[in-house]
């Protein structure tokens, strides 16, 4: 009988039904070479038909009716209709634009708050009518006043009284501005070395209550 790892061993069995094919020329049967599709393959060999009402994508390079007439108007009649007659149909060459077309073309007014002012390109002055504010936009408008309590900062440099220039510190403050001493290491020092004070110390009745275990602890 063979071991487990005998067993382990041995190549993976191929489950694939044909074998491999490791020229890049398969092998055609002669019953695939003289086999006629079906009348189903062939309807659903033919090109899908296009729904009614389906139109080509516009191209990008033909311009909307307002640069119809922005062109028309640059350029000269030679050119405009060779242009014209490549790319637009005559009813679109024959187009005019309507009132609200051209009022819509025209460029926003920017608000301005300033009474006037001069463009030096242009060399025209362009007027604004003024506006007059309200009362309470005015009375909102007008700063806080300052509290009468209410005092600058402390300029960095400032004259020191003759009393605070004489006074001497007390013993207390003395002491209270002394650093925190504490113990210092040496190389004789032992961390687990126990006093004398602690050896002879003996517990106090309290002290041994609290040490005692819980009686639902202990077993009987």
């Amino acid at each position: 009988m063979a071991s487990q790892i005998d067993l382990l061993a041995h190549p993976k069995p191929n489950l694939l039904k044909f074998p491999d094919r490791r020229s890049s020329e398969w092998v055609v049967s002669g019953a695939a070479l003289n086999a006629c599709p079906s009348q189903r393959i062939c309807s659903l060999a033919l090109p899908r038909v296009p729904a009614e009402g389906w139109q080509l994508d516009r191209p990008l390079l033909v311009p909307h009716i307002p640069e119809f007439v922005f062109l028309r108007s640059v350029m000269t009649d030679d050119r405009f209709h060779c242009l014209a007659d490549s790319q637009w149909s005559v009813a679109v060459q024959t187009v005019r634009a309507s009132p609200r077309i051209c009022q819509l073309a025209q460029p926003k007014r920017m608000k301005m708050m300033l009474n006037s002012f001069s463009a030096e390109s242009s060399g025209h002055t362009v007027t604004v009518p003024t506006v007059t504010p309200s009362a309470r936009l005015l009375h909102l408008a007008s700063p806080k006043q300052v509290h009468p309590q209410h005092a600058l900062d402390r300029p960095v440099s400032w004259p020191i009284p003759n009393h605070i220039l004489k006074t001497s510190a007390s013993e207390r403050l003395r002491l209270l501005a002394r650093p925190k001493t504490r113990q210092a290491l040496f190389e004789a020092y032992d961390p687990y070395s126990i006093s004398p004070a602690a050896r002879a110390a003996t517990a106090s009745p309290r002290l041994l209550e609290l040490s005692l275990p819980l009686p639902r602890k202990c077993k009987t």
